[in-house]
């Protein structure tokens, strides 16, 4: 007779995570990685007029909804991300004028920092799935996740229709897919996403394939981000302080209306921190997703739930490559409660083991 609970048979062919007093060592340097990133936005604007308020409220919106998450994922494992998932889209659905496109509808008044809240939904929605028990409920709350990405199509984000539909697809074969292999292909589909992002901006393509990439990404959110490397050269360290590159950036293109939205930022985080708060601030960025992907590996969910949830929050840190949907404190609050309901030990048994 198989015996196995559900929370093991969910790792497949993976090793158990650590479960000793150890456990705690991942938030000791989630929480070490955060408050040195408050600490350096404080210490590259030292000196300057810059407006590190901005970076400071986005450390604190993950920091709350990766609380938020791990006791929500801990009482509550499916009807915490449901609850989520379903706040995300009736907002989207009901609030008037959302699916007109226009410049300034809300939630988050930018199409593409919605339909990053799509991608999140469609995590945590999947996440609930693979918590919840087989049959109805894990199928309603997958067509959840399935609206979701059509809801980022209809918003009119192709990039956040294609991460959100990668989620379900990475969601449907995390239980056919070892925790570590699954980590190591999102963590490297990321890296290349960035790397992509920082060979248009330096021209390090070849002709034809920059020519299309840049006509697809706009020219005027290219030449930012080359305004953005030459301000990351010129102050190589601290950068000019954040919340500066709108009163350094001298592009020329600031009426045009992709880049309007964005109040000034060079339409990447990487590039915008390098610009910013020098290459100490793209180090945190990066050491921070790292740490991510580190404590969904050591996470006690099961390797379903964890590898639909590495899916989600890296399909945003590609979305974050070539936009700025990080600069939402609804989004970064939405990823820290997303990292957090993965991570968490739920205190009831899950769902029962498929022989």
């Amino acid at each position: 007779m198989n015996t196995t609970t559900g929370d093991a048979a969910g790792i497949a062919g993976d090793d158990a995570p650590p479960d000793s007093p150890r456990s705690g060592r991942a938030d000791a340097v989630g929480a070490a990685l955060l408050a040195s990133s408050a600490v350096w936005a404080l210490v590259s604007a030292v000196g300057r007029p810059a407006r590190p308020e901005g970076v400071l409220l986005a450390v604190l919106a993950v920091a709350a909804g990766f609380a938020a998450g791990r006791i929500g994922g801990a009482l509550r494992p499916v009807a915490v991300p449901a609850t989520a998932a379903v706040a995300a889209v009736a907002l989207t659905l009901l609030l008037p004028g959302r699916l007109s496109r226009g410049p300034h509808t809300p939630p988050l008044g930018y199409v593409n920092a919605d339909a990053a809240l799509m991608v999140l939904a469609t995590g945590a929605a999947c996440c609930a799935a693979w918590a919840a028990r087989p049959g109805p409920p894990r199928l309603g709350l997958r067509l959840l996740g399935a609206l979701a990405a059509l809801l980022a199509l209809g918003l009119g984000s192709a990039a956040g229709f294609a991460a959100s539909l990668g989620v379900l697809l990475c969601s449907l074969a995390a239980d056919r897919t070892p925790r570590v292999i699954g980590l190591a292909g999102l963590a490297l589909a990321t890296v290349v996403a960035v790397g992509g992002t920082y060979a248009v901006a330096v021209d390090a393509l070849p002709p034809g394939l920059s020519a299309s990439l840049a006509g697809q990404l706009t020219p005027a959110r290219v030449r930012l981000w080359h305004e953005a490397l030459h301000i990351a050269g010129t102050s190589p360290l601290r950068g000019v302080g954040p919340g500066r590159f709108v009163e350094v950036e001298d592009t020329g293109v600031r009426s045009d209306t992709d880049v309007t939205v964005g109040s000034g930022t060079p339409q990447s985080a990487p590039l915008q921190l390098a610009a910013e708060q020098g290459a100490p601030g793209v180090a945190l960025l990066a050491a921070s997703y790292a740490w991510v992907l580190w404590a969904l590996r050591r996470s006690p969910r099961t390797t379903s739930v964890v590898l639909t949830a590495a899916a989600a929050l890296s399909g945003l840190a590609m979305q974050s490559a070539v936009d700025h949907v990080l600069s939402y404190a609804a989004v970064t609050a939405g990823a820290g409660l997303l990292a957090g309901l993965a991570t968490s030990r739920p205190t009831r048994d899950g769902p029962p083991p498929v022989r």
